[in-house]
């Protein structure tokens, strides 16, 4: 697979989940005003508590990697996948890093 349909592949698919946050989550969210019961809601039962504590634990482990790479790879202007990891959430925060990433590397071999 070429880098450019990598790169595509990987910011369409961060798309398609921004997308479909906005028209599934963002609705109920206005409509409800509650952000810690739409937080509570992911917990309601033991499969939805299963999906949503993989997904914190991928946003935090993204972190981590995310701040890793920083000082030992010098991975520059990474950060921005930490907030994106909270606000939509972790698939766009994963899709920009990874592109971010494999740019710099990227122009590391071509020097």
């Amino acid at each position: 697979m070429s880098k450019t349909i990598f790169e595509s592949s990987v910011l369409l698919l961060g798309a398609v989940f921004t997308i479909a946050f906005g028209v599934i989550v963002v609705p109920a969210l206005i409509e409800s005003g509650d952000i810690v019961g739409a937080f509570a809601a992911g917990f309601v039962n033991p499969f939805a508590s299963g999906y949503s504590l993989d997904t914190i634990l991928c946003a935090v482990i993204l972190m981590v990697w995310v701040l890793y790479e920083r000082s030992a790879l010098g991975i520059r202007h990474g950060w921005i996948a930490i907030p994106l990891s909270l606000i939509p959430g972790v698939a766009l925060a994963f899709a920009i890093y990874l592109v971010i990433r494999s740019r710099q590397l990227s122009a590391r071999k071509s020097d």
